[in-house]
């Protein structure tokens, strides 16, 4: 039988390990821990509905777009769990748009939007027959910010 050989390891990785106190490692950490605890991020709309409140969740959209934005779940989801807990709510959503362009096509786009978020209540379990559909007397938001006026608000609304 043939023996294998073994190259010896190098001086270096010879070195035997440094091993800190542990109170120098206590130390090293709370140097660089932070002065207060940091609040971790909320997983749910700060918007807590109440019947008869003026709470309003606005949904912002991007130019000529439908979809509801990526945040849309979480922004209804404290209004969605109210929803659920009291059968006798109805919910209103309203569309609106920006002032540039076709109104026609403006007033188009944001019955769509307001249709794409009553769709996502709907699939969030809300029965279609509490959520309304409410026309805003005027669908183009007096907003200095065209990002602010193209937005669908959901809101209790009974």
């Amino acid at each position: 039988l043939m023996a294998t050989m073994h190259k010896p390891a190098d001086k270096a990785s010879m070195a035997p390990a440094v091993v800190a106190p542990v109170a120098a490692v206590a130390t090293a950490i709370a140097v660089t821990a932070p002065a207060a605890p940091v609040a971790a991020a909320s997983t749910t709309s700060a918007v807590t509905p109440v019947v008869g409140s003026t709470e309003t969740v606005s949904l912002y959209f991007d130019v000529n777009k439908m979809a509801p934005p990526a945040d849309a779940a979480q922004k209804l989801d404290a209004l969605i769990n109210y929803g659920r807990s009291n059968p006798n709510t109805k919910v209103g959503v309203s569309g609106y748009a920006d002032k540039t362009g076709d109104p026609v096509k403006n007033a188009q786009l944001s019955k769509e939007r307001a249709l794409a978020v009553k769709n996502q209540l709907i699939s969030a379990g809300l029965p279609e027959d509490r959520i309304m559909m409410q026309k805003p007397k005027e669908i183009t938001a007096d907003k200095a910010d065209d990002k602010e006026s193209r937005r669908v608000d959901v809101y209790v609304i009974q």
